[in-house]
């Protein structure tokens, strides 16, 4: 794959994740619990085809017995699912969107506790500019404290995102490669363990089922085209680009998923909302084009 490619295809991957929320606005029954089930669930089906389809039976036989890494990743994952969408019935897609755009400061901050990764100070400096954005988000909102309740869920799909990366990273990431550079994990399980497990946590919170089949349609369409062909497209890419390119192109998500709720759901931007947003992408952006940078200056002078 080329490297234009590689990068067309990441936003398509970023317009697939952004189509959530303003599908989301147009189901008729479906709320909350429910609407997480049936997403995850349509997920499970797609990913156990097309995974079925690429490994072979013998994917079963290893979901008998998981490692360590797959359990916590797949728990993670989970997480991320459940909250997600749990957070888009209880408040705007846009606040939802800007918290999760927290995500690559998260780890970042993760890796440095936990993991004594050094941070640069342009990365200190973009996690307070983001903070400072997300507070001002919320300082003059006349619904603070319904906007809280589901900016704080969704804060559940970063913090989630960063425990899973630091964890592989500290127990197993370095292990899940073979010297032949062979994987010796399947990282995609992960994921279908996730959104097993979100399914089945869903499920007695989920009854009785009240979807229509206008919203079973909808939800499909979320469960394979919006979470799981986006979760395989992404295992693809990340041998085609590197982890600071694809935080960086990630970050168009928030912009396509409030346009979108914006043009065909009515959600209105306000002034405190659109600025702090701003504030938290500008941050988010200048750090992931300041590591690029700093990568491609270190790469030259060793040459």
């Amino acid at each position: 794959m080329s490297r234009p490619q590689a990068i067309s295809l990441m936003i398509v991957v970023t317009l697939l994740w952004s189509m959530a929320g303003v599908v989301t606005r147009h189901l008729d029954t479906a709320r909350s619990f429910e609407v997480t089930f049936w997403r995850s669930g349509f997920c499970v089906i797609a990913l156990a085809f097309a995974l079925t389809l690429t490994r072979g039976p013998g994917l079963w036989r290893k979901l008998l017995h998981p490692s360590k890494v797959i359990w916590i990743s797949g728990i993670c994952w989970s997480i991320m699912f459940t909250a997600f969408m749990v957070a888009i019935t209880l408040t705007t897609v846009a606040n939802v969107l800007i918290v999760m755009a927290l995500g690559p400061l998260i780890t970042a901050l993760f890796t440095h506790f936990f993991l004594h990764h050094r941070l640069a100070t342009t990365t200190w400096l973009a996690i307070a500019v983001a903070a400072l954005g997300i507070v001002w988000m919320f300082l003059y909102d006349k619904d603070a404290t319904f906007s809280m309740i589901g900016s704080l869920v969704s804060l559940g799909v970063p913090v989630a995102a960063a425990i899973n990366f630091t964890l592989l990273q500290h127990i197993g990431l370095d292990r899940t490669i073979t010297p032949d550079n062979k994987p010796v994990q399947d990282m995609l399980q992960a994921v279908l363990i996730g959104a097993m497990l979100s399914t089945l946590a869903m499920l007695p919170l989920a009854w009785p089922f009240q979807a229509s089949p206008h919203d079973l349609g909808l939800l499909s369409l979320l469960g394979i085209f919006q979470l799981a062909t986006p979760c395989l497209l992404v295992v693809r890419l990340t041998k085609e680009l590197s982890a600071p390119e694809l935080s960086l192109l990630g970050q168009l998500e928030v912009i396509f998923g409030v346009t979108w709720a914006w043009l065909w759901a009515g959600e209105q931007l306000s002034i405190h909302t659109l600025s702090g947003g701003l504030l938290v992408l500008g941050a988010l952006v200048a750090n992931e084009l300041f590591r690029i940078f700093r990568r491609n200056r270190a790469e030259r002078l060793l040459r």
